[in-house]
Protein backbone atom coordinates (compact mmCIF):
# COMPACT_ATOMS: atom_id res chain seq x y z
CA UNK A 1 0.00 0.00 0.00
CA UNK A 2 0.93 3.62 -0.53
CA UNK A 3 0.82 6.23 2.22
CA UNK A 4 0.73 9.95 1.46
CA UNK A 5 1.48 12.92 3.70
CA UNK A 6 0.74 16.45 2.53
CA UNK A 7 2.20 19.70 3.81
CA UNK A 8 2.40 23.35 2.83
CA UNK A 9 -1.14 24.59 3.18
CA UNK A 10 -2.02 27.81 4.96
CA UNK A 11 -3.53 31.26 4.71
CA UNK A 12 -2.47 33.63 1.94
CA UNK A 13 -3.78 36.83 0.43
CA UNK A 14 -5.22 36.92 -3.05
CA UNK A 15 -2.44 37.14 -5.61
CA UNK A 16 -0.03 35.28 -3.37
CA UNK A 17 1.64 31.90 -3.73
CA UNK A 18 1.86 28.62 -1.87
CA UNK A 19 3.63 25.34 -2.55
CA UNK A 20 2.10 22.07 -1.46
CA UNK A 21 4.18 18.94 -0.99
CA UNK A 22 3.13 15.31 -0.86
CA UNK A 23 5.54 12.63 0.29
CA UNK A 24 4.81 9.04 -0.65
CA UNK A 25 5.93 5.97 1.25
CA UNK A 26 5.18 2.27 1.25
CA UNK A 27 4.72 0.52 -2.10
CA UNK A 28 6.01 3.45 -4.10
CA UNK A 29 7.23 1.15 -6.87
CA UNK A 30 3.59 0.51 -7.76
CA UNK A 31 2.68 4.18 -8.31
CA UNK A 32 1.79 5.05 -11.90
CA UNK A 33 0.63 8.63 -11.43
CA UNK A 34 0.12 11.21 -8.71
CA UNK A 35 -1.94 14.32 -8.44
CA UNK A 36 -3.98 16.78 -6.46
CA UNK A 37 -7.71 17.19 -5.89
CA UNK A 38 -9.49 19.88 -3.91
CA UNK A 39 -12.79 20.18 -2.11
CA UNK A 40 -14.40 23.45 -1.11
CA UNK A 41 -17.11 23.53 1.58
CA UNK A 42 -20.38 22.18 0.24
CA UNK A 43 -18.87 21.19 -3.08
CA UNK A 44 -17.63 18.00 -4.68
CA UNK A 45 -14.00 17.00 -4.77
CA UNK A 46 -12.49 18.11 -8.07
CA UNK A 47 -9.32 17.30 -9.94
CA UNK A 48 -6.66 20.01 -9.86
CA UNK A 49 -3.65 18.46 -11.58
CA UNK A 50 -1.99 15.13 -12.29
CA UNK A 51 1.47 13.96 -13.29
CA UNK A 52 2.46 10.56 -14.65
CA UNK A 53 5.67 8.64 -14.05
CA UNK A 54 6.91 9.84 -17.42
CA UNK A 55 6.21 13.45 -16.51
CA UNK A 56 3.02 14.02 -18.45
CA UNK A 57 0.80 16.60 -16.79
CA UNK A 58 -2.86 17.52 -16.85
CA UNK A 59 -4.59 20.52 -15.27
CA UNK A 60 -8.09 21.69 -14.55
CA UNK A 61 -9.00 24.64 -16.75
CA UNK A 62 -9.48 26.81 -13.67
CA UNK A 63 -5.81 26.52 -12.65
CA UNK A 64 -4.03 26.41 -16.01
CA UNK A 65 -1.30 29.03 -16.19
CA UNK A 66 -1.32 29.55 -12.41
CA UNK A 67 -0.55 26.13 -10.90
CA UNK A 68 2.35 23.83 -11.72
CA UNK A 69 2.63 20.20 -10.68
CA UNK A 70 6.03 18.55 -10.48
CA UNK A 71 7.66 15.53 -8.89
CA UNK A 72 11.00 14.57 -7.42
CA UNK A 73 11.32 10.84 -7.94
CA UNK A 74 14.42 10.63 -5.74
CA UNK A 75 12.40 12.00 -2.82
CA UNK A 76 9.14 10.26 -3.78
CA UNK A 77 7.49 13.64 -3.52
CA UNK A 78 5.06 15.56 -5.71
CA UNK A 79 4.62 19.31 -5.51
CA UNK A 80 1.91 21.78 -6.45
CA UNK A 81 3.18 25.33 -6.96
CA UNK A 82 0.22 27.67 -6.76
CA UNK A 83 0.63 31.24 -7.98
CA UNK A 84 -1.80 34.12 -8.45
CA UNK A 85 -4.11 32.54 -5.90
CA UNK A 86 -7.76 33.58 -5.85
CA UNK A 87 -10.36 33.33 -3.09
CA UNK A 88 -12.10 30.64 -5.12
CA UNK A 89 -9.01 28.47 -4.73
CA UNK A 90 -9.89 28.10 -1.04
CA UNK A 91 -10.37 24.40 -0.32
CA UNK A 92 -8.91 21.33 1.30
CA UNK A 93 -6.29 19.97 -1.09
CA UNK A 94 -5.78 16.21 -1.25
CA UNK A 95 -2.84 14.35 -2.72
CA UNK A 96 -3.60 11.16 -4.63
CA UNK A 97 -1.51 8.32 -5.95
CA UNK A 98 -2.71 5.74 -8.46
CA UNK A 99 -1.02 2.42 -7.83
CA UNK A 100 -1.40 -1.20 -8.93
CA UNK A 101 -3.72 -1.95 -6.01
CA UNK A 102 -5.87 1.17 -6.33
CA UNK A 103 -5.88 4.83 -5.39
CA UNK A 104 -4.41 6.21 -2.19
CA UNK A 105 -5.43 9.54 -0.66
CA UNK A 106 -3.64 11.86 1.69
CA UNK A 107 -5.30 13.39 4.72
CA UNK A 108 -5.70 16.79 3.09
CA UNK A 109 -4.26 20.22 3.75
CA UNK A 110 -6.26 23.43 4.05
CA UNK A 111 -5.58 26.32 1.68
CA UNK A 112 -7.34 29.58 2.45
CA UNK A 113 -7.07 32.60 0.17
CA UNK A 114 -8.31 35.89 1.60
CA UNK A 115 -9.60 38.71 -0.59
Amino acid sequence: QVQLVESGGGLVQAGGSLRLSCAASGSIFSITAMGWYRQAPGKQRDLVATITNSGGTNYADSVKGRFTISRDNAKNTVYLQMNSLKPEDTAVYYCVADAFDGRAWGQGTQVTVSS
